[in-house]
């Protein structure tokens, strides 16, 4: 068999791969919203949920993952990134860096029930704190942390070494070169990680267990920052979307958890997708910036 023949067959598989993957994501995603069908109702997205009638809504649950999200992608990306930028620029190979690495794979391969174990010890139990939005939002910070700081320092080792060369030998500094030249190249595989990382916020549920509640108080926008009922408390009880759906399936005793469930994942999944297109087309907005002011700087150096 010719080596043609066997790259042809080879690129057929890949092929039929690639296509099952995508007929299975598409089926799984139409049979979610086909059983959740009404997801769209006003007084369904905006209305306070339930624990015996009929009707209630996921409201309170809708913010408080969109709010868990906010706060945990402000913790957990800057230290993801400056890890990846430290593993990347300045970290030496030797002991200390092959003790860190191994933190990272161990971080990585941890159940999240461990680390929602971990927080309700910590973050819970120790502080005092009780269950939080920053408590949960710190135990999703544990989880996402391996993943965000080897994708920022893959990124970040991925960019020419020529090019940071000639970044130093024009004057610029290590920091200017990794500011100005490192982290604007390897920003789109950097909000990827992003991305993957906020879609594990959206849908983690068990971490959020131990460390968020299961309950959330009736929330009062004018209440006092400090109160536990004003929605931006970081340290309140907040139900996310993804243990509300948890809760109604596990312990659910108002007659419609099944309904209420099939829609909230329909909104969960509808979120998740937003959300990536969103940033799909923020990193595509930022790599054009950078790109259109090289274009110019050419323009300009052409007609000169």
């Amino acid at each position: 068999m010719s080596a043609r023949t066997v790259n042809k067959i080879w690129t057929g598989i890949f092929y039929i791969v690639a296509i099952f993957v995508i007929i299975l994501l598409s089926y799984l995603v139409f049979e979610i919203l086909k059983k959740g069908w009404g997801f769209w109702d006003p007084s369904f997205l905006t209305g306070r949920s339930s624990n015996m009638d009929a009707g209630g809504g996921i409201g309170y649950q809708l913010f408080n993952s969109f709010y868990m999200l906010i706060i945990t992608l402000i913790i957990s990306v800057p230290l993801g990134l400056g890890a990846g930028i430290y593993l990347a620029e300045y970290a030496k190979p030797g002991k200390l860096l092959t003790f860190i690495r191994l933190c990272i794979d161990t971080m990585a391969s941890l159940p999240s029930i461990v680390v929602g174990l971990f927080g309700l010890l910590v973050f819970v139990t120790a502080t005092g704190w009780g269950y939080t939005i920053i408590g949960g939002a710190l135990a999703i910070t544990i989880l996402n942390l391996p993943s965000l700081t080897r994708v920022s320092e893959a990124a970040i080792t991925e960019v020419s070494a020529g090019v940071k060369e000639a970044s130093l030998g024009l004057g610029a500094t290590k920091w200017q070169t990794i500011v100005k030249i490192a982290l604007p190249t390897a920003m789109p595989q950097i909000i990827t990680g992003v991305i993957l990382a906020a879609g594990r916020i959206f849908g983690e549920a068990a971490a959020l267990i131990f460390t968020a509640g299961l309950t959330t108080p009736i929330l009062n926008t004018a209440a006092d920052l400090t109160s536990p009922v004003n929605p931006f408390n970081i340290f309140r009880p907040a139900e996310t979307l993804a243990v509300h759906i948890w809760k109604l399936n596990s312990e659910g005793i108002v007659p419609d958890a099944t309904a209420i469930a099939t829609k909230s994942a329909a909104v969960l999944i509808i979120m998740v997708l937003i959300f990536n297109l969103l940033a799909r087309l923020f990193s595509k907005i930022i790599q054009k910036h950078f790109e259109g002011g090289k274009s110019k700087t050419k323009q300009k150096a052409s007609v000169s």
